[in-house]
């Protein structure tokens, strides 16, 4: 049993295959972005996974061109991205995940190009908050509780 709650403001996912240049620019303000999850699951007898997520502004680019040229600037003036899951969870005859993230901006690229330059430029300005509330019992598995609030994340592969 899954269960998702998700909120954004801004979200691109970019591939190619040509030699290219992309120009991202991500803008959010005045805004709330929030998810929020409440749960009562009981007498499940597989797996129970329950998500929250919201992100201000989210970039994805992937390339495989000989040459390609980045520049992504995001900016979060959003009032409050936040993430909240709240859960009573018992008697599941096997694992129990309960996850909850708040994210600013994040940006993650990745090529085999040989040539390429990439610029990334992230401003946050906001309040991010996640949390978690978990009543849990009788769990046949293990249970794993996580939540995040992170501003800004940033990822850059170049094989």
């Amino acid at each position: 049993m899954a269960a998702v709650s998700a909120a954004g403001g801004n979200a691109v996912d970019i591939t190619t295959m040509s030699n290219t240049n992309v120009d991202n620019n991500q803008y959010v303000t005045s805004v709330d972005i929030g998810s929020s999850m409440n749960a009562n699951v009981h007498d499940v007898d597989g797996t129970v996974s329950l998500t929250g997520q919201a992100v201000c502004n989210s970039a994805s680019v992937s390339m495989d061109p000989t040459s390609t040229n980045v520049s992504s600037k995001q900016e979060c003036d959003a009032i409050d991205p936040s993430s909240s899951v709240t859960a009573n969870v018992g008697n599941i005859g096997n694992d129990v995940s309960i996850a909850s993230a708040a994210v600013g901006n994040s940006f993650e690229e990745d090529t085999n190009a040989k040539y390429g330059n990439v610029a990334t430029q992230q401003l946050n300005q906001s309040n991010m908050n996640s949390t978690v509330n978990a009543n849990v019992s009788n769990i046949a598995g293990n249970v794993t509780l996580q939540s995040t609030a992170i501003g800004n994340t940033a990822q850059i592969v170049h094989y």
